[in-house]
């Protein structure tokens, strides 16, 4: 984004902060403070003119706190940004959205930890993660699309956000992952709903610039092949984008199904099975059981057919199922989630992309890249509808390979528990569109005899996250 945009950005915004907690996998992205608009106009001008424009700011603080010895980490990250819709016009609309982040004080996160040589792995997030020392000029054009609209169909083509289980937003840093290419969604009023999409270009979280699908696999750290050498697959694959296609319906007045399927060309393929049942038990009381199930292939040489330089090794697989029951009222939800990567392979999908679709997910974590994992987590969450505060526990065991367990175990990670207490606010009156969230996260390791590099940044630590946000 050049220096007129971030121009237009300061003019169209003066005060705030925006949106922090990470998205559930079935909700739309809400990235923007949603608008509605005027009906279709018969001049192009008038809907160029009736258009909205949305903005926020936010102001991020994430400090890290390891085990004794090892370095300490902080940051403070703040900036804003303005996104524009027209109103529709001829059942077409016009969107673009750009987005700045200063760093405003933090660790010289460019420097490895002198005990383990490892480099600093949360707050680097907050910012430019391919230039640690850019501290002013972080800025990217996120969205800019053309979007088709008319009755139950919507067709989106240019730079976008989307949310499915295995691209999505990801959780709370400054932005979101987003994806350019063709998405098209069809909804209905039985509650029939379908996707598909053909993305080519990717800007993972944490980045500034676009990259090709291919490109985009290994920005983040990548960790070892199944034979313990590091992995080579960054700037070595190729692949002509990925295709997704989804159908959700239900079956029957208590149970809805959903299949998901992402086809990324020359690497692998992902296809993902869900299940959800619903029952009303007492007034403003529901019983919720889900399961999901999840296999990759991988497709041809999973990338290259340099063993070494590869993503998915050839003929490699991977099969990981899971559960979660719980309640839902008015005010609480109370759930018991369970997942198992079984030993067939290391579940593999790329971190630029998004987080993991596991009902067992924890912010601050993923078990990407591990086979044969038993994963358990208990959560609870409370509404104080008046005074507009949620308050979130949970604490999750994850019974993982041995570190060291390279075939099994691509990061290095070893087993853990971890409790996450997670507030959060919204103003109302005066200071109405002003959100603030505390999240902190606690792991703890379980593993004997672990190696200190495959503490740091990892277990035996505590993260704090202290983000307020505003949007308007």
């Amino acid at each position: 984004m050049n220096k007129i945009l971030i121009t237009i950005l300061y003019t169209f915004i003066s005060f705030t902060f925006v949106f922090s907690q990470h998205q559930e996998l079935n909700e739309k992205p809400a990235i923007w403070k949603s608008k509605d608009h005027e009906a279709d106009s018969n001049s192009l001008l008038s809907a160029f003119k009736k258009g909205v424009v949305s903005g926020h700011f936010r102001y991020f603080f994430m400090a890290t706190d390891n085990t004794s010895g090892l370095s300490d980490y902080y940051a403070n990250a703040f900036g804003g940004g303005i996104k524009y819709e027209t109103a529709p016009f001829k059942h077409f609309q016009l969107g673009v959205s750009g987005f700045f982040i200063y760093n405003i004080g933090s660790s010289p996160l460019h420097r490895p930890d002198p005990h383990t040589q490892q480099m600093n792995r949360y707050e680097i997030g907050l910012f430019d993660i391919q230039d640690p020392l850019n501290k002013n000029d972080i800025d990217r054009l996120e969205e800019f699309y053309l979007r088709y609209i008319h009755r139950n169909v919507n067709i989106t083509f240019g730079k976008q956000l989307i949310n499915t289980p295995f691209i999505n937003l990801q959780d709370g840093r400054m932005r979101p992952t987003e994806v350019e290419g063709l998405w098209i969604e069809y909804t209905d009023s039985q509650k029939i709903s379908a996707h598909a999409g053909y993305i080519y270009r990717i800007s993972p979280r944490s980045t500034v610039k676009w990259f090709s699908v291919a490109e985009s696999i290994g920005i983040y750290p990548s960790g070892v092949n199944p034979d313990g050498t590091r992995s080579g697959y960054p700037g070595n694959l190729n692949s002509k984008g990925i295709f997704l296609a989804n159908f959700s319906f239900p079956v029957s007045k208590n149970w809805r199904i959903q299949f998901w399927n992402q086809f990324t060309e020359n690497i692998f393929n992902s296809a993902f099975l869900g299940l959800q049942f619903d029952k009303n038990l007492a007034k403003q009381t529901k019983f919720r059981f889900e399961a999901q199930a999840i296999r990759q292939d991988a497709v041809k040489d999973g990338g290259n057919k340099d063993a070494s330089k590869t993503y998915f090794e050839k003929n490699g697989k991977a099969f990981t199922f899971g559960f979660k029951t719980g309640l839902l009222q008015n005010k609480s939800e109370y759930s018991f989630s369970y997942n198992r990567i079984t030993k067939a392979g290391r579940y593999l999908m790329p971190r630029e992309w998004g987080r993991d679709p596991f009902f067992t997910f924890m912010p601050r974590e993923r078990n990407e890249g591990l086979a044969d994992v038993h994963a358990v987590v208990v959560a609870g969450k409370r509404k104080f509808l008046k005074s507009g505060f949620t308050a979130s526990l949970a604490y999750g065991g994850f019974d993982l390979p041995q570190a060291a367990d390279f075939r099994k175990n691509k990061y290095g990670m070893p087993s853990y528990h971890q409790l996450n207490i997670d507030l959060q606010h919204k103003f109302k009156g005066f200071l109405k569109g002003l959100e603030a969230q505390f999240l902190y996260v606690y792991k703890r390791n379980t593993e004997k005899n672990v190696a200190e590099k495959y503490l740091f940044n990892k277990a035996d630590m505590s993260l704090w996250n202290v983000v307020f946000n505003y949007r308007f």
